[in-house]
């Protein structure tokens, strides 16, 4: 009688590494299409954008019921410039990166733990969208993302890479997100896609003309951050890493204040033109006031007339919110209101105080801004301003005319430290359109001239002193002190208590 053969014996290190060599390596050929795409995989990503050697994967074992490993979605734990950070990369190698029962499980997990344990999460999107073989299954993954992204707002920052299609119901995670990061000729979003557009509208588009990088950070305001490649975005995101704290919980990360708090910028004095109809770079005053000059601008291709973004005052980060001269003479437009209250509120929720530079002549003026909803969306700046506790600074440089002049920080709606410059006109309108209305029978009559009118409506009106006299603006300072004036201000108001109201939320004019 044979003797049964023995069964072998598994080294449970090596069936370890095995099966972990399995699961991480997946279909090599798929890889290989990835990368032709001009595109890296979902691991080579989160090693690329994460501190070396840092990731620790979480679930890599997990299998779609089909038995294909990973089920389309890496994800884990890492860390940034040294702090914890949760992330999920999609996997387009596996069943194109679409969302599956298995999938969404994963996803949900690491969401789970980065709000529980008050940690940022980064989501890396590359998908084809939802599964259709799972059905509704596919469906309710999805919202139960999009309801942990909205529980997490304003809890932990939330960032979204669009390294590859992001379609469909897909998108909302990324529009409920905090700040979204796309890269050109490779993200897009959309929610109905170009055959679709063609067959019901007759639009013939492309997917770059109808949700590529450029028309989101460009033309919808979706986006905020737009690269040329994989690399610089992940640079970005790690820049931005520099202003924003791990949740709400903290404050944001300090840096050595090693640039001289006194530091004066004589330039400043010589930046107004004397015309004031002349434009000029209020990138220029900022870049003079802020620590070395260094200013990380936030969604800088999009209503360009208002100019927002983080930098550092005194070593302690801060949001600019600045009406940008150079372009539609920094009026105030839909578009603009919408960038400005969005980053506001954003910077409201994580502890960053505010800075802001005024040079406003009033709302963009017309029938388009007027059906747009000008007034709903002009309202969604000043509550966020008006809602918003951290220090607030503002420095008016030139003009502040009417509803903007209240809109932009202003005393009235409890900004904390107020002041102008000499050149600031602060009024109900301009002065000629002021002397218009308040002298039109003179004019038509040929009784006055117009030039000394609007010179003496200039002199007794239009200049900051009238402010200052009711305490609406703190002081009027030479420009060349302005970043010695803020550091002061700063260092008194970060000292101030902050409150929550007891209410469940205000109802922001959306």
């Amino acid at each position: 009688m044979s003797t049964p053969p023995r069964p072998r014996k598994i080294d449970p290190l090596n069936d370890l590494r095995r099966r972990k060599y399995e699961a991480g390596h997946g279909d090599a050929e798929a890889f290989n299409r990835q990368h032709a795409k001009g595109k890296l995989t979902a691991r080579e990503r989160i090693a690329r954008l994460v501190d070396r050697n840092s990731f620790e994967e979480i679930d890599l074992f997990a299998r779609h019921r089909d038995g294909v490993a990973g089920d389309g979605v890496v994800t884990g734990m890492a860390k940034i410039d040294g702090r914890d950070v949760m992330l999920f990369s999609h996997d387009a190698s596996v069943f194109g990166g679409s969302l599956g029962e298995v999938f969404a499980e994963k996803v949900i997990k690491v969401m789970d733990v980065a709000l529980g344990s008050r940690i940022p999460i980064i989501g890396i999107n590359d998908s084809g969208g939802a599964r259709i073989q799972e059905g509704v299954v596919s469906l309710a993954g999805y919202a139960e993302i999009f309801w942990r992204n909205v529980e997490a707002s304003g809890l932990i920052p939330q960032l979204s890479l669009i390294l590859g299609p992001c379609t469909g119901g897909a998108v909302y995670s990324p529009a409920i997100t905090d700040f979204t990061f796309m890269v050109h000729g490779v993200g897009y979003m959309f929610i109905t896609g170009p055959e679709v557009v063609r067959v019901t509208t007759g639009e013939d588009v492309t997917f770059d003309s109808l949700g590529g990088a450029e028309v989101h950070n460009v033309r919808s305001g979706v986006a905020h951050f737009l690269a040329e490649s994989e690399e610089e975005c992940f640079t970005q995101v790690r820049k931005l890493f520099k202003y924003i704290p791990q949740s709400c919980e903290e404050t944001p990360p300090l840096v050595d204040a090693t640039d001289d708090p006194e530091r004066a910028a004589p330039g400043l004095a010589t930046i107004i033109p004397d015309n004031p109809k002349e434009p000029y770079d209020i990138k220029e005053v900022i870049g003079m006031v802020v620590d070395h000059g260094e200013f990380f601008e936030v969604q800088p291709f999009f209503a360009m007339n208002l100019v927002v973004g983080f930098a550092h005052l005194d070593g302690k980060p801060v949001g600019v919110v600045a009406n940008q001269p150079k372009v539609m003479a920094g009026a105030l437009d839909i578009n603009a209101s919408d960038k400005g209250a969005r980053f506001v509120r954003f910077c409201d929720a994580f502890n960053i105080p505010l800075v802001t530079f005024v040079d406003v002549p009033g709302f963009l003026p017309g029938t388009a801004q007027e059906y747009g909803g000008i007034i709903r969306h002009g309202a969604k700046l000043l509550y966020a301003f008006s809602e918003a506790t951290v220090p607030k600074l503002t420095v008016i440089t030139r003009k502040a005319y009417g509803g903007a002049y209240c809109v932009m920080c202003s005393k009235h709606i409890r900004a904390d430290f107020n002041v102008a410059w000499p050149t600031a006109e602060i009024a109900v309108m301009g002065p000629e359109g002021a002397v218009n209305i308040l002298f039109r029978r003179e004019l038509a009559a040929g009784s006055a001239q117009r030039s000394e009118l609007v010179s003496d409506y200039t002199e007794r009106f239009a200049n900051p002193y009238i402010a200052a006299e009711r305490g609406y603006i703190d002081d009027v300072i030479e420009p060349g002190r302005t970043r010695a004036e803020l550091v002061r201000a700063l260092r008194i108001a970060m000292r101030k208590e902050r409150r929550r109201s007891p209410r469940w939320h205000g109802n922001i004019p959306l």
